[in-house]
């Protein structure tokens, strides 16, 4: 019988057999000696390489809760893994219990109502499907390998975002494990403050059992594609492209991304592997006035390639997957920026043409619309101007290379810090930054989160993901 040594919130270690933890919790247990031990830990980014004493491969909400149960009238280490895409790796811990929730992925449609039941393991593409057979979406992400659970918890934003809002601001209520092992809804109207706390503070207040999202009609084709600038064009396009989106209806979303082309067939043969600027679009409304619409982003500069047109909406959510695959090494730095500066247009233009691999790239996504007209305070999400959120995406494969790319991403983020805002997206902090945070990711929404993390979590079982609790200064007692 498999014994298996758990850490303790307090520091020591308890021992329990696996037997003992499968007929406590309902789980299925998973220990180092078993054969899939490896696979279950592994998670998006490659980087990430933690050993938890035993997964817990929950099935159903009685699973969660009873798991959840014994964590803490144990003490012990516990993180929560849904779609395992964070990239600090939070769904692991060493030593700890991690629980597992990747094979709860339902997704039921109330295509009447406009509502979606989601699970917690349920990706972005599960979503899209399941919600896109009636011409309905739930504003997400743009990679569709994401989990559903940590994007929203985090705020979630995409294509759909300038004219429905973030994620957060679709969802309507949620079924929340406590840290007691309770089983509670939460909305507007229910346990409010709980509510608010995850529309966008984080996975930090319990275990979301199920999502409901209002549903809004996109679909299900679009009007998108993407257009490619050399790398020397990028001052000017930037130029246009911020002056673009600040006039253009909400239908509409255009970025950016920075990096060397990949080998797609659109783009010449002579330009793989070369420095290039593209630029995504998006237009969600009537396929008729798609070309007018899009017509601005379309005449900016002299693209060396195009490739757009009417597209079912789910595959266009699948469009960058090929780029995010899981198992790349991958370190993230960002800021929000209202506007770029010609000092920080120049700054990342230096840098695409000092890229330390050729999967590293600088993105920037547009936050706008119908989420900057909601009240800073009405969710955890604090950052509701229009503005740009910039990813300094350090991603490479040989471990030999660590150091350079971190080294490259820091450089660039800390050249740029002058001209953001002081403001950060909480889903794209690293590893080991996030205690640094927390007034960045939600200003003045702090305080208040942080109370109610105290009221609801008093003994920080959930510590393992952006962990609110009040800092306590070198060399005094908490």
């Amino acid at each position: 019988m498999t014994n298996v040594v758990i850490n303790t919130l307090g520091g020591s270690t308890q021992s329990y057999s696996a037997n003992e933890l499968q007929q406590s919790t309902g789980c299925r247990i998973i220990t180092p000696e078993a054969d899939d031990y490896d696979a279950r830990r592994a998670i998006w980014n490659g980087m990430i390489d933690k050993r938890p004493a035993a997964i817990l491969v929950a099935r159903d909400e009685a699973g969660i809760a009873a798991a959840v149960s014994f964590a803490s009238t144990n003490g012990l280490l516990m993180s929560l893994r849904s779609g395992g895409h964070n990239i600090a790796g939070m769904a692991l811990c060493d030593d700890g219990l991690v629980l597992d929730m990747q094979d709860m992925k339902s997704v039921t449609v109330d295509p009447e109502a406009r509502t979606a039941r989601v699970q917690p393991g349920a990706s972005l593409g599960d979503v899209d499907r399941a919600t896109q057979e009636f011409g309905l979406v739930v504003p997400t992400g743009i990679n569709s390998t994401t989990g559903i659970a940590g994007l929203a918890l985090g705020g979630g934003f995409g294509w759909v975002t300038r004219k429905y809002g973030l994620t957060v601001d679709c969802l309507k209520s949620v079924r929340l494990v406590t840290a007691s092992g309770s089983i509670i809804t939460a909305s507007k109207t229910e346990n409010s403050d709980i509510f608010w706390a995850l529309q966008g503070g984080g996975g930090n207040f319990g275990v979301v059992t199920e999502f409901t999202f209002d549903l809004h009609p996109v679909g299900p084709e679009v009007f998108a594609g993407m257009l490619v600038h050399p790398i020397a064009d990028f001052p000017d396009v930037t130029r246009a492209l911020q002056a673009l989106v600040a006039d253009a209806p909400d239908e509409l979303t255009c970025w950016a991304v920075s990096r060397k082309a990949p080998p797609l067939p659109f783009i010449p043969e002579e330009w793989h592997g070369r420095e290039v600027m593209v630029v995504p679009f998006c237009f969600i409304g009537d396929l008729n006035a798609a070309e007018a619409a899009t017509l601005g982003v379309r005449s900016i500069g002299n693209p060396i390639a195009t490739h757009f047109g009417p597209m079912p909406f789910a595959d266009w959510q699948t469009s960058f997957d090929p780029l995010l695959t899981e198992g790349a090494r991958n370190y993230w730095k960002s800021h929000d920026v209202a506007a770029f500066s010609d000092a920080a247009i120049d700054i990342i233009h230096e840098a695409v043409n000092n890229l330390p691999s050729d999967e590293c790239e600088i993105f920037f996504g547009h936050v706008g619309g119908a989420a900057t007209r909601i009240p800073a305070d009405a969710t955890a999400w604090p950052n509701r101007q229009s503005h740009f959120v910039v990813n300094v995406h350090t991603r490479w494969q040989d471990p030999a290379d660590d150091g350079k790319c971190v080294q490259w991403a820091r450089k660039l983020f800390q050249a740029l810090e002058p001209h953001a805002m002081g403001t950060r997206y909480v889903n794209f902090i690293p590893e080991g930054d996030e205690a640094n945070n927390l007034e960045d990711a939600f200003g003045e929404n702090l305080d208040r989160l942080v109370r109610i993390k105290e009221a609801t979590d008093p003994d920080n079982l959930f510590r393992t993901n952006i962990n609110l609790t009040r800092k306590i200064p070198a060399g005094v007692a908490g």
